[in-house]
């Protein structure tokens, strides 16, 4: 019996998205073939000047843009950003500072310390309980 090893292949989508890049401004090639897992892997550790410029410059997909802005998905959505943007407009939103953005903030802020506060609470129980 011998094992066949058979590629690794993931949708443009899928590839997209672990690369952290909006799908509909990558280069046709790209959208329209698949993306072995060496493919990928190369992509990532000598990434081509289309994948450099789109990391820097945008449209970014919304998990981008939501980290860049410090808020999360939901955020976004209920800050009426529904479309990928560019870097130039997350700074242009960021100088801006609309109310629904700081808000966000402080809501995403808030999120990180409980999360902190809960991550603290069972790691002290999990200690004590180690102790008995």
């Amino acid at each position: 019996m011998t094992s066949h090893q058979t590629t690794q292949t993931m949708k443009p989508a899928t590839a997209a998205k672990k690369l952290g890049v909006y799908l509909e401004a990558t280069p046709a090639e790209f959208q329209e073939g698949v993306v072995s897992r060496a493919e990928l892997n190369a992509l990532q550790s000598d990434p081509p000047r289309w994948l450099e410029e789109l990391r820097r410059n945008g449209p970014h997909p919304r998990p981008v843009v939501a980290s860049k802005l410090g808020v999360s998905i939901a955020g976004l959505a209920r800050g009426g950003v529904t479309e990928p943007l560019t870097t130039e407009q997350i700074d242009a939103l960021k100088q801006e500072g609309p109310e629904w953005l700081l808000k966000e903030r402080a809501t995403q802020a808030e999120v990180r310390k409980e999360a902190v506060r809960i991550k603290e609470r069972n790691a002290a129980r999990a200690e004590r309980a180690d102790r008995d």
